[in-house]
């Protein structure tokens, strides 16, 4: 028997990122862009779960393409997204057509958005400009600028610790900044991830050697604090220690046919995370922490591919984790306009 799913159409717009509300397990907002983010205007849509299925509550009209959103943590009914003109906006629900707040310093297109789920009281963004920028909610200036210096897809906070921020770019390298060092010349520059190095020689995984390649999305872990995960164009995706940052992957994870576009670790158990791709596919996987205990300076492990998920038609470009409930319910969504919920319990035969 086929497993329950939801499905939401954005009819003539291609969402670009799904986000669960960190308040209601009933609430998702979707970002899109009309022409699958080439030319053109962008949406979002708040969308609630009802007995009657998936229902707008509310739609947002953008100037210009949207490419990432963030739920704000300190307000249940706003939501920052990521503009292809460089700007970042706020919405709130009780606010009619207009964002509340504006924010426009990256002079290149806004691709990525994470709120601090520490201290609650600011939010980041990631550009094709190649910086990081830190904001606050209540002011239209940047508060610090991370210089990257390539292309930054993707930007997070540390989920434990709100002075570490994580930028992920073009330039084949994961970047680590404390916000607790001096800034001297290396602007809180912690440690550099070279996501492509040569594997390591020990342990009994053969990894084959990669190209550096751009990394399109990462995330930390939510119970190994040191732990994060990257993957992008060369289809694999890695996990590390940023303890040992040289030390090359603790994981391995291999069976995407293209590049992936957006991952994300499981709010519900330490060694099981979702990833969506250009492919079409959302897979689950199992990065083997949990079965062989993973010690710094180790060989990497094999991760294990728990299922596949194919009811996508065009690229998969978000995936998310419902914080509530028995665990294991996501939303996907893709360039085919579709937003699907599932539980992805039914990909690992249980």
């Amino acid at each position: 028997m086929a497993a329950p799913m939801l499905e939401f159409r954005t009819q003539g717009y291609n969402p670009y990122a799904v986000k669960y509300s960190p308040y209601y397990d009933s609430r998702i907002a979707v970002a899109t862009s009309a022409n699958f983010g080439i030319v053109g205007n962008g949406r979002v849509f708040v969308l609630g779960l009802t007995p009657q299925g998936i229902q707008v509550e509310k739609t947002f009209d953008t100037n210009d393409a949207l490419y990432d959103l963030a739920w704000s943590e300190i307000n249940e009914n706003q939501t920052v997204v990521a503009c292809g003109d460089g700007s970042l906006k706020l919405f709130d629900l009780g606010v009619n057509e207009f964002p509340v707040m504006n924010f426009h310093e990256h002079k290149r297109e806004a691709f990525s958005v994470c709120w601090n789920p520490g201290t609650k009281d600011t939010f980041i963004s990631s550009s094709w400009d190649g910086t990081v920028k830190i904001w606050s909610p209540t002011r239209t200036q940047s508060i610090l600028t991370l210089p990257v210096g390539n292309c930054t897809y993707s930007t997070s906070f540390c989920p434990s610790n709100p002075a570490l921020i994580s930028a992920a770019s073009s330039d084949s390298h994961l970047r680590i900044f404390d916000l607790r060092l001096p800034s001297g010349a290396r602007y809180h520059l912690a440690a550099t991830v070279p996501v492509h190095a040569p594997p390591s020689q020990q342990g009994s995984v053969a990894v084959p050697a990669s190209a550096p390649s751009e990394i399109l999305t990462h995330d930390w872990n939510k119970y190994r604090d040191t732990v994060v995960a990257t993957a992008g164009v060369d289809r694999v995706l890695r996990t590390f220690d940023i303890r040992n940052p040289s030390g090359g992957p603790l994981a391995v994870m291999q069976g995407h046919e293209y590049a992936v576009r957006r991952l994300a670790w499981s709010p519900h158990a330490s060694d099981v995370l979702i990833s969506g791709s250009y492919d079409m596919t959302v897979r689950l996987w199992n990065d083997g922490s949990s079965a062989a205990p993973q010690s710094l300076g180790g060989g990497p492990t094999m991760g294990a591919q728990l299922g596949v998920m194919n009811r996508h038609s065009e690229f998969v470009t978000g995936v998310d984790w419902c914080l509530f409930g028995a665990g294991g319910w996501v939303a996907s969504a893709g360039w085919d306009e579709k937003v699907l919920l599932w539980d992805a319990n039914m990909l690992m035969g249980r």
